[in-house]
């Protein structure tokens, strides 16, 4: 699979628990695999969507990449188009690779390693722009927006998409603890800034992009699928830490058996657990 690499520094920068900077954890990349696959059935959904107001599309150009499951989306509702995945985490660089690998994409996605708040390398003419959770981990959103305009030709689309609230795994009522564990688990986590997600209207607009249109794209994966207990209860570990001294001992101590709690009756067993989460998108075109 092709590759550049345009990294000029290295940034610590994080931010809730869809992305991380280049010192991207393993258990991290997994969760953002994770999460794709169980809550990635909105991908044909938003890319036949973005398929409506494009046409002859050569060049796809994926910002933030992640793990590359976007990217493979895109080039599957492309078949004509190389895909260019642009990404600033060695990590999720090697899983991009990975993915190409797996769906015999080699010859049509290529990496690009880069920072996106660092001057990008030349590229060909964009005929889609796509940024899926990425855009608010980003500096300075302003300049990554004039990057976008500058980089489509006249008359391309861009396609932004971010995760509007967080998944939800548990019932109001879990059996144990006082009822609406989940909501203030969010609550806590909405305070600490987690999944502060702008409207993107406004930026896309003085970016010199006419936004087209905003959509929201609901996801809900049913009983029975282990995947979605493996991400049920990553997410959660993933939450408790970052809730320790923000919720009382009583909910700390009700997650905590939760999570211990593997048996088949179990809130988080296979059988029993319903996600449920969205996104909301914004497509706008360079005049």
């Amino acid at each position: 699979m092709p590759h550049l690499d345009s990294r000029t520094t290295q940034h610590g920068q994080t931010g809730d628990a869809t992305h991380a900077g280049h010192a991207t954890h393993p258990d991290l990349a997994d969760l953002l695999d994770l999460d794709a696959q169980v809550l990635g059935t909105y991908l044909p959904a938003v890319t036949a969507w973005a398929a409506e107001h494009t046409t002859d599309v050569r060049t796809v150009l994926d910002l933030g990449a992640g793990t590359g499951v976007g990217a493979v989306a895109l080039a599957a509702r492309f078949p004509e188009a190389q895909v260019l995945a642009l990404e600033r985490s060695p990590l999720m660089i090697e899983r991009l690779a990975a993915a190409s690998l797996a769906h015999a994409l080699t010859d049509r996605l290529q990496t690009v390693l880069a920072d996106l708040d660092e001057p990008w390398p030349a590229l060909p003419p964009v005929d889609l722009a796509w940024a899926s959770s990425s855009l608010h981990e980003v500096t300075d959103p302003a300049r990554v927006l004039r990057a976008v305009h500058d980089a489509l030709r006249p008359g391309g689309v861009a396609v932004v998409i971010e995760m509007d609230a967080l998944p939800g795994v548990l019932p109001h009522d879990v059996g144990s603890g006082r009822p609406g564990l989940e909501a203030r688990c969010h609550a806590a986590l909405a305070e600490a800034g987690w999944n502060a997600v702008p409207d993107w209207t406004p930026a896309l607009a003085a970016g010199g992009l006419d936004v087209i249109e905003q959509r929201r794209f609901p996801v809900e994966v049913g009983p029975g699928d282990p995947q979605a207990e493996e991400y049920a209860r990553a997410g959660l570990r993933h939450q408790r830490l970052a809730l320790t001294d923000r919720l009382p001992a009583e909910d700390l101590a009700t997650l905590d058996r939760l999570l211990a709690d593997h048996g088949p009756d179990a809130v988080l067993s296979s059988a029993r657990l319903t996600i449920r989460g969205s996104r909301v998108a914004w497509l706008a075109r360079r005049p």
